[in-house]
């Protein structure tokens, strides 16, 4: 182990890294490079990748452009809603589990599934779960007594719609990452807790919750950044619009559309260098606040 390192070790070494750095060098770095250059042509033919004048002049557009502002707007909207409850909701039944052993072999392998699952499957069954008609969701409202909703056709209701099937899909990842946040607490303190006649309410309060604060931030990063790349759910739910009224357009399917609809490829890498620099503010605040937790 204290063996000086020597130069046919590390070109043996850069040898065995090199196919691996050959493909995040194609598809990772080049690809950001690319679309960080493409957001300044401002007169670009993409069939022949002449580039005839740069500029700021697309970011200058999606500075003015509503349709931005909406999508930035609906984006925060969807996350403020769905950080906090996929949080909550995956350490409320991770604990819940935790208590049962024996259930929480059945149910941790039950709740993943939807992880595993193919986004569009899953977008296209709860499609149907949502449909005015003949949908389950409606039909359970009729045999109770109450009028349909038009899910997926009523502005007032899409982003509902969306936030229910994301947290669907997102719980069982999210209670996997709890209960190993859980497993990792010793169980001694608990034991000096009930000794001291801590109530429950206590041990949770005071052990459970600043004990979990590592894992609780690491939950809250991964859905923060995966709210800010919704697009599939979006496309597949609404059959390939953002939306009644644009009431779900996300900032990537603003991307989408002006990149594959529109044909406007500048205005379309300007919004994902801003998407770019939202997300990596977003992960190095949260990464500022998990040390401080980790430090707590």
């Amino acid at each position: 182990m204290k063996q000086q390192p020597t130069l046919r070790g590390s070109l043996k070494a850069y040898l065995y890294l090199l196919p691996l750095l050959t493909a995040l060098g194609l598809f990772t770095f080049y690809p950001m490079v690319k679309t960080l250059l493409m957001s300044l042509y401002t007169r670009y033919d993409f069939l022949t990748d002449h580039v005839s004048q740069i500029g700021w002049a697309n970011f200058q557009f999606i500075w003015h452009d509503p349709d931005f502002h909406l999508a930035l707007k609906n984006t925060v909207v969807f996350a403020l809603w769905v950080v906090p409850l996929a949080t909550i909701l995956a350490m409320g039944c991770a604990l819940l589990l935790a208590r049962n052993p024996w259930f929480n072999r059945l149910l941790r392998t039950i709740y993943f599934l939807p992880f595993v699952t193919s986004t569009v499957a899953i977008s296209l069954v709860w499609n149907w779960l949502f449909q005015t008609d003949y949908g389950l969701i409606n039909a359970m409202r009729v045999w109770l007594g109450q009028t349909r909703i038009a899910w997926l056709s009523d502005p007032h209701y899409a982003m509902v719609a969306l936030i229910s099937l994301v947290l669907w899909k997102s719980l069982g990842v999210n209670i996997l990452v709890m209960l190993v946040g859980i497993s990792r607490i010793d169980q001694r303190l608990y034991q000096v807790a009930i000794l001291d006649e801590a109530s429950p309410h206590q041990r949770f309060w005071h052990l459970t919750l600043p004990l979990l604060k590592p894992t609780i931030a690491l939950v809250i990063l991964m859905t923060t950044i995966a709210s800010f790349k919704l697009f599939n759910e979006v496309f597949v739910l609404f059959q390939g619009s953002p939306g009644p009224g644009k009431s779900t357009l996300t900032v990537v399917f603003y991307l989408y559309h002006k990149f594959y609809v529109a044909y406007q490829y500048g205005i379309a890498a300007a919004a994902s260098v801003v998407l770019f620099v939202i997300l990596l503010t977003l992960t190095a605040l949260q990464w500022w606040v998990r040390q401080g937790a980790w430090h707590d």
